[in-house]
């Protein structure tokens, strides 16, 4: 790690996170709110969040990059899902362009945040390169994602210490992992699984298990629109014109989905079925029981997987599982899968604010049961911001909305000079489920992750149209905050 200024006793606004949307954060605040002073904290060595984290091979985007990449920026080429490398170095270029390099400080990870009433003030519990340190903000701004980054879920799989050759997760991908050749079965149904397999394939001998199927749709790797836009208009104005023919494609698509379901269903079943051979079982490996988007939707460009099983390098098999061996994976059904690597690709361990331990006035204060404010600030915790984006879109889109409005809300305080602002829901309004989807990671992490209500400013809606009048538009005072000053 390369040597970096230390950071201050005190600032403004700390953003803890790196990532793409910590990166949104600090050049929002800078172009909104250029008299405060903000720092940004990122426990990893490197910038980049899940795209300095995850470096399995094919690792991509699993949305369009033009909604993924920031508004600000033009992404520059016709490619409409890209690599992780090439995200990671958007993400770097980005902040170095926007003079963010002195402000970010790696290897600070976030232990503590303990909330002054007396001097509306947090003090955060820092673990450094140098040590434990405390800093002091007026405002905290978590873009740590929803994840945890040193662990992800592993299944209890009975028999697996019997297996003769390593069990690999995604999420730590050895470096030295020699894999070509290989015998390799991958588990999983989701967006990593559909990523892996076909790439594996390509030097492997590949089966991808699945318990039950997922939603998997082909989408072409590049946007035609996009290329045609940049060869005849400047760079920021075919970016925002492929950002919006994207976002309105992608609400069309949800919005049908969530209205006819039926018809959707049997529209991605259909489409799979195009792509396979013919006397393929596409209801086994591809019709989920579930309605569409009631989990996310996997993206395959070009039809990788789809050309992969037809090649016969990639073999589906939906089934449970029995045991481990030795020499691989026996399934319920009785059958086996003969394996020299097992890749477990089953998800992730939810995990808020980076595992960071919050208080307010020395009690704690977890995210749990919360009503959450527009997606954006939880009830009961001032001067506390998180970045949330979509479940049905890009992350980004939303996230950067939500950098909008903290601008547009600290601007305000400066302005009306108040030292903190809080939600203050009714302790009896009612509570959903925050995360409306299926999925398991969201139905293992309930009792961590808030609520929403059933109605604004409490309900997080999934629709971006919605939340520009929500964010952008409508007045920051609204009845919901409350501002005091010291």
């Amino acid at each position: 790690m390369s040597a970096q200024p230390p950071l201050p006793e005190a600032c403004d606004v700390l953003i803890v996170g790196a990532g793409l949307s910590g990166i949104d954060a600090a050049v929002r605040l800078a172009q909104r709110c250029p008299r405060l002073s903000v720092e940004i904290v990122e426990r990893r060595d490197r910038l980049g969040g899940t795209w300095d984290l995850f470096r399995y091979p094919g690792i991509r985007s699993d949305s369009d990059v033009a909604t993924l990449g920031f508004p600000f920026r033009p992404w520059r080429g016709d490619e409409a899902i890209t690599a992780g490398r090439d995200i990671h170095a958007y993400i770097a270029d980005t902040a170095r362009e926007h003079g963010l390099a002195d402000r970010i400080r790696t290897g600070h990870g976030v232990r503590s945040a303990d909330w002054s009433w007396e001097a509306a003030r947090w003090t955060v519990t820092l673990d450094t390169p140098g040590g434990v340190r405390r800093v002091a903000c007026r405002f905290l701004y978590f873009c740590t994602g929803y994840y945890a980054y040193d662990r992800a879920y592993l299944p209890d799989y009975p028999g697996a210490e019997t297996f003769g050759g390593p069990i690999v997760q995604p999420q730590f991908w050895p470096e030295d992992l020699d894999w070509q050749g290989r015998r390799i079965a991958v588990i999983g149904s989701g967006a990593t699984a559909v990523t892996l397999a076909p790439t594996l394939a390509e030097a492997a001998e590949v089966t991808m298990l699945q318990r039950s199927p997922s939603y998997v749709v082909t989408l072409p790797a590049r946007d035609k629109w996009a290329g045609r836009l940049q060869s005849v208009l400047p760079a920021r104005a075919a970016h925002a014109l492929t950002r919006a023919k994207n976002i309105g494609l992608g609400m069309a698509f949800y919005q049908l989905a969530r209205r006819r379901p039926d018809w959707m269903r049997d529209f991605f079943v259909r489409n799979v079925a195009r792509q396979l051979p013919e006397g393929f079982d596409v209801d086994r490996h591809f019709r989920p029981a579930y309605d569409p988007w009631d989990q996310r939707v996997c993206i395959v460009p070009d039809g990788d997987l789809f050309r992969a099983i037809g090649a016969g390098h990639v073999r589906m098999v939906t089934d449970r599982i029995a045991r481990f061996d030795r020499d691989g994976i026996v399934l319920r059904s009785g059958a086996r899968i003969d394996a020299d690597i097992i890749v477990s690709a089953t998800g992730l361990e939810v995990e808020l604010f980076g595992g960071a331990a919050l208080s307010v006035g020395g009690v704690p204060a977890s995210a749990a049961g919360r009503l959450c404010y527009k997606g954006a600030m939880l009830d009961g915790l001032p001067n506390l911001a998180m970045a949330f984006g979509y479940t049905n879109a890009s992350w980004t889109l939303k996230c950067d909305l939500i950098a909008r409005w903290v601008a547009r809300l600290l601007d305000h305080m400066e302005r009306t000079e108040a030292d903190w602002v809080m939600p203050a829901a009714d302790p009896d309004a009612p509570r959903e489920q925050f995360v409306a989807l299926s999925s398991g990671y969201v139905g293992r992490a309930r009792h961590l992750i808030p609520s929403q209500g059933g109605a604004a400013p409490w309900r997080a809606h999934q629709n971006y149209l919605r939340d520009i009048g929500a964010f952008r538009l409508a007045p920051i005072r609204d009845g919901a905050l409350r501002f005091g000053a010291l």
